[in-house]
């Protein structure tokens, strides 16, 4: 009997890297709040909140952190998406890690 693990890779495969605007967007979603609320409780538009779960806006380090403090999750994790969509954006080819 042979047991299949649903990894990374698989996610990868079946929904796509796992960037800022869908994992804020996963967030609100589970939390059952519109986006307007959810723009409301960060402090932000709800244009802005659109455009950041769209992808067409990427939040600075700054902004990251700050929408961390306010979600109450860690702030290196959405620091570091934020810094690996904008180096996709500009198609450079380096992963962020935390040392």
């Amino acid at each position: 009997m042979t047991t299949k693990t649903y990894g990374t890779k698989e996610m990868v495969r079946d929904i796509g890297s796992l960037t800022f605007a869908n994992a804020i967007e996963a967030h609100r979603k589970c939390e059952e709040v519109s986006q307007k609320d959810f723009a409301k409780m960060l402090g932000i538009s709800a244009q802005s909140l659109c455009d950041i779960e769209k992808g067409r806006r990427i939040p600075s380090p700054r902004r990251a952190a700050k929408i961390a403090k306010q979600i109450k999750e860690p702030e290196i994790f959405w620091i570091r998406l934020a810094l690996q969509d904008m180096l996709t954006q500009e198609q450079l080819n380096y992963t962020v890690s935390v040392v």
